[in-house]
């Protein structure tokens, strides 16, 4: 008789630095690989299966709030739950720590259940370059920075809108995507902080959006150019992908109600794969 599974959802951090991205591949050092071999270290090979993430993201890309799921076996939950954070900590290499596991719906998708992914992006503008601790996660921008140019950048690129200019386009996969939110800030520190919130991303988009958004903010692109690429409906050759160490996933929102999770994963699914048979790829940054 077969028995009844338990979907868990995880919620990973990680430094990037010496990932190759999220996805698993072949002779790589990904997150997912080593999430992976540690669930099967702790639980049994092939006991966690069905690992699915909300945004795959880029090597060199870190996260403070991804979230994954994958299908246990009713009783072997039921073994380890209370336990299993503390036992994967023991295990995982220092890079990444999966922070909560929880039980969720069986209907929870962390992909298609997601209603938004959040990111920032850290640059500095200081003259010396970036403090030593932070080089990792920061990146050092050799021309001053004025940050009402970077907001009014910014201020163009929030909506709906065909972000084709700003993504590495894929077959049968949509460019059209919704920032809710597109912000700057200079903290005490003098760092400077964007802040990009959408219902998904396309490949590269959000470091491209910084890019962009980088040459106007120092004054050798004018404040409306960012916003006047959307016209465009192939990738821009003028936008210049900001390095990944600087962005960080740091949220991905969920429906309040968990009776919620399958209306919005079905949403999801009809608005990224109209017509299609085949899936769609992960949101990305």
């Amino acid at each position: 008789m077969e028995q009844a599974s338990t979907r868990v959802r995880l919620d990973v951090a990680y430094d990037g630095t010496d990932f190759s991205g999220w996805a698993a591949q072949p002779q790589r050092r990904t997150v997912a690989g080593v999430l992976m071999a540690t669930l099967d270290r702790v639980l049994g090979a092939g006991t966690a299966t069905g690992l699915t993430v909300a945004g795959r993201t880029d090597a060199g890309v870190h996260a403070t709030g991804q979230v994954c799921h994958v299908d246990l076996p009713g009783p072997v939950w039921d073994e380890v739950g209370g336990s299993l954070v503390r036992r994967l900590a023991g295990l995982l290499p220092g890079d990444v720590r999966v922070r909560a596991a929880v039980e969720v719906p069986g209907d929870f998708d962390a992909r298609f259940s997601a209603t938004f992914r959040r990111y920032e992006y850290r640059v500095t503008d200081a003259a010396y370059g970036v403090e030593p601790l932070r080089r990792h996660e920061i990146l050092a921008w050799r021309w001053p920075l004025d940050l009402d140019r970077l907001n009014a950048a910014a201020a163009g690129l929030v909506g709906e809108h065909d972000f084709a200019a700003y993504c590495r386009r894929k077959e049968n996969a949509t460019t059209l995507r919704e920032v809710t939110r597109l912000q700057w800030r200079r903290d005490p520190d003098g760092i400077l902080v964007a802040t990009v919130q959408a219902d998904a991303f396309c490949q590269a988009m959000v470091r491209s959006l910084v890019g962009a958004m980088l040459v106007a903010g120092d004054g050798r692109k004018p404040v409306e150019w960012p916003a006047g690429l959307l016209e465009r409906r192939e990738r821009s050759s003028e936008v210049t992908v900001a390095p990944a160490h600087g962005l960080t996933l740091v949220a991905v929102g969920y429906p309040r109600d968990p009776a919620e999770y399958a209306r919005r994963a079905d949403q999801t699914r009809r608005l990224r794969l109209p017509g299609l048979a085949v899936p769609a790829p992960e949101p990305a940054a």
